[in-house]
Order: C-alpha cells, then sequence, then structure tokens
C-alpha cells in the first residue's frame, strides 16, 4: 500500500511538471494590461532605476522603485529587446514622455551597438496586485538625453 502511494504521489509530481508551461509574452502582456491604470503623458525618472523587464518585443515594464512601475508599450517591434545587456531611458527634465522619450537599447557583446525604440503609451501598474522579485528584473542605468542634442534614431 506504501509503494502504491508513493508511485502515485510521483506520478502526480511528474505530471504538474510535465502540464505547468510559462507564460508567453501575449500572457504577460495581457496581465500587465489588466492591472495597470490609465495611460498617463509621463512619469518622473530618478537618476537610476531600480529594474526591467522586458515582454516580448513590444512592451516592457520599468520600476523606479520597488513599489513603483510602469508599463511601457512600444510605438514599434523592438526585436533588440531580446538580446539587450542593459538600457535606459531618454528623459527631459527628469521626466519620460510618451511619443516623445524612448527606450535605449544596448545589445550584449557590443559596446557600440545601441538602438532606440520611441515609447508609445505609459501606464502605471498597480503594485499592490503584482510583485515582482528583484531577480525577475535587470539593473539598469538611466540614460539622460542631452537637450542640446538631436533625438535618438527609432
Amino acid at each position: 500500500m506504501r509503494r502504491t502511494f508513493t508511485l502515485l504521489s510521483a506520478l502526480v509530481l511528474v505530471t504538474a511538471c510535465a502540464t505547468s508551461s510559462r507564460t508567453t509574452p501575449a500572457e504577460r502582456l495581457e496581465f500587465y494590461r489588466a492591472n495597470a491604470g490609465e495611460p498617463v503623458r509621463s512619469f518622473h525618472s530618478p537618476g537610476r532605476l531600480w529594474g526591467w523587464r522586458a515582454i516580448g518585443d513590444s512592451a516592457l515594464t520599468v520600476w523606479t522603485s520597488s513599489n513603483r512601475g510602469f508599463l511601457l508599450e512600444l510605438a514599434n517591434r523592438c526585436p533588440e529587446m531580446a538580446v539587450a545587456s542593459s538600457i535606459g531611458l531618454t528623459t527631459r527634465n527628469e521626466q519620460v514622455a510618451a511619443g516623445l522619450d524612448s527606450v535605449l537599447i544596448q545589445r550584449r557583446g557590443g559596446a557600440d551597438s545601441l538602438s532606440a525604440c520611441r515609447i508609445d503609451t505609459i501606464r502605471p501598474i498597480n503594485t499592490r496586485v503584482v510583485k515582482e522579485s528583484r531577480s525577475d528584473m535587470q539593473d539598469v542605468d538611466l540614460v539622460t538625453r542631452d537637450p542640446a542634442a538631436p533625438d535618438a534614431p527609432q
């Protein structure tokens, strides 16, 4: 009887592992959309972001502190995000604005390979519902835009 119980327990565990699947980028995006507020024009961004997480190649979350995050949806696909070693955000007077600012992506292995993807919408995340552990995110430095410099390429 004990052996049967052990075998059944092992079978349940194997089945649970086999059927558990990771969420797709589309499912994660829908989760964040469901737990984000209405779009805002901009948000205050300090000199360093707390963390970030890519959601496919068209959106990401950025965290300005452990309890303040934003869902950024991009104007176009940004395939470089999948190979990003770090990101930054362009800003104006410490404000990141939808339609004006971009996510700057530094590729792995290429110090001179920087690309920019324009931010289309910004939505504050309901952090009481959404919890992300620090290990799921990557630390990043904020890239401050020089007001005299032309806009970064898209």
